[in-house]
């Protein structure tokens, strides 16, 4: 770089050289060495997804995405396309100058671009986690310029080159909305003071957990200790115990709790809505896709909602077979084909590659050894892949849907990757590979209320909300519109505030040593 920008780039690297700033010499040498290799950026996502609720954990899986992605842009492209010579570090002290100068390609600043990239990810998801790390990644950047071994215009570019690569992450994996973004249906429901009146069942073998939460039932008794609370033992039927809670909670003109993964929550709700109870969802599973949608994030969201009296409406979708019996429901999604054993596999992969690139990896392994269906739908013949509907629309288009923006909309989300096109298996693969599988003709999006669906002698079995059921020769899939009510906050909590107080509870609540 020459001329007169290089001149001004070269101005001011001297005096950030000549510069004394208070404290800084104890401060961001090392700070700069700790961000060698991305070592405190994976450090801080640990951190979030260990101790944040589910918010830093998505947050985290996107700074790591995006400083993948500005690593691998900054040190293989850039810097050989741009080759440039380091600063001369003869006005820094010695004191501040690294143990080992770098050799690379001076620009752009590698460091910098790790930095804006981890930070602006974890804003796109979590604002707040993002303005705390916002003044942790100026500092990085700034020590690359103050321990001489970039000019500010390395800095400024990487910086620049980080928030792009944070930004284009959306192409693939939209963040998901603020909860005032959600278009939810408001809907009067029993205040329960200390949770009095509630039954809520804890399905204990949902999910895999996470690290340092505290389990359930003491969770539980911290934020409503009025809740009557049933957990699932081993042996013991999921069903029965539900079972028992609708009678309890019906008989005093309570309220219906689940404490579980999807597939707990779908059993809950379809009871729940024969009884006409309200369904207060607690999220014990290891997706929660049901309770982040509805507005619940965590068991403070829930207790909050269930101590003031806030709920939503909800849809119930139902599957019956071809005389009208009804086979099941599902509160997220249903699918034949190809579909399940996507989620298996893309679900082992996205906490480390990302929702989308997960998505895409596991369509094509899943892909290379498919059988088409041959079905009908609404009368029509049609070879697929898969078919997959959504209780209500979801966002994005395409294989790796993220969340609803509502949730009574009386619709489903019908989506359909076609067989029978010239050359289907391999362009089927390169559009999911490539991020384009939305717009490929060879995938189908349609919002419907009912959808006829036969010739399933082949099929063997449906999946519904993490579950598999064995496959009727013909089904209807339809909605029952805005028939369940879910106890939801009208307004979203601050998570870091929740953490803190439910830290609290438990700390007032736990013996001391001296009364043992």
């Amino acid at each position: 770089m020459t001329g007169r920008i290089g001149s001004i780039d070269r101005r001011w690297f001297e005096r950030v050289a000549s510069a004394r700033l208070p404290g800084a010499e104890q401060v961001l040498p090392p700070l700069s060495a700790a961000a060698d290799h991305g070592r405190l950026w994976l450090g801080s996502a640990a951190v979030l997804a260990l101790a944040g609720g589910p918010a830093a954990r998505r947050a985290a899986r996107r700074g790591v995405g995006a400083l993948a992605l500005a690593s691998l842009t900054t040190n293989v492209v850039a810097k050989y396309a741009v080759r440039r010579h380091r600063p001369v570090a003869d006005g820094v002290p010695m004191v501040r100058r690294l143990a080992k100068a770098p050799w690379t390609s001076s620009f752009p600043s590698g460091h910098s671009a790790s930095a804006a990239a981890f930070a602006v990810g974890v804003a796109l998801e979590a604002p707040r986690y993002g303005a705390l790390l916002a003044p942790v990644a100026a500092a990085v950047a700034f020590s690359r310029v103050y321990v001489g071994v970039h000019y500010p215009g390395d800095v400024l570019a990487g910086c620049a080159l980080g928030a792009a690569a944070a930004a284009v992450t959306c192409y693939w994996w939209p963040p998901r909305p603020s909860p005032a973004q959600h278009r939810r249906t408001r809907v009067p429901v029993p205040a329960l003071p200390d949770g009095e009146g509630l039954v809520v069942v804890v399905n204990s073998g949902s999910g895999k957990g996470v690290p340092g939460r505290l389990p359930a039932r003491e969770h539980l008794a911290l934020l409503l200790p009025n809740a009557e609370v049933l957990t699932l033992g081993a042996g013991d039927d999921l069903g029965e115990l539900l079972d028992k809670a609708v009678a309890r909670a019906a008989g005093s003109g309570g309220v219906l709790g689940v404490c579980g993964g999807d597939g707990t929550v779908n059993a809950a709700a379809r009871r729940a809505v024969a009884a006409g109870l309200p369904l207060a969802v607690f999220p014990g599973g290891t997706l929660n896709h049901f309770a982040l949608d509805a507005g619940t994030p965590t068991f403070e969201d829930t207790a909050h909602a269930v101590q003031r009296g806030e709920a939503v409406r909800v849809d119930l979708a139902r599957v019956r077979d071809g005389a009208g019996a009804d086979v099941t429901g599902f509160v997220n999604t249903f699918s034949i084909g190809l579909y399940p054993e996507l989620v298996r596999k893309r679900e082992k992969l996205e906490g480390r590659i990302g929702k989308w690139p997960a998505a895409a990896v596991s369509f094509v392994e899943v892909l290379r050894t498919a059988t088409p269906l041959r079905i009908r739908l609404d009368g029509h013949d049609r070879v697929l892949w898969l078919l997959f509907a959504g209780n209500g629309q979801y966002v994005p288009d395409g294989l790796a849907p993220t969340h609803r923006p509502r949730m009574d909309d009386g619709l489903l989300d019908v989506r359909t990757v076609d067989a029978e096109a010239p050359l289907a298996r391999t362009r089927v693969a390169l559009s999911a590979l490539g991020g384009a599988l939305r717009r490929s003709r060879v995938f189908r999006t349609e919002r419907v209320e009912e959808l006829r669906v036969s010739g399933l002698e082949d099929v063997v079995a449906l999946a519904y909300d993490g579950e598999t059921a064995p496959a009727p020769d013909a089904l209807v899939l339809d909605k029952r519109h805005a028939a369940l009510t879910v106890y939801s906050p009208a307004a979203p909590l601050d998570e870091i505030a929740q953490r803190a107080r439910t830290m609290t509870l438990a700390a007032n609540r736990r013996p001391r040593r001296d009364q043992a």
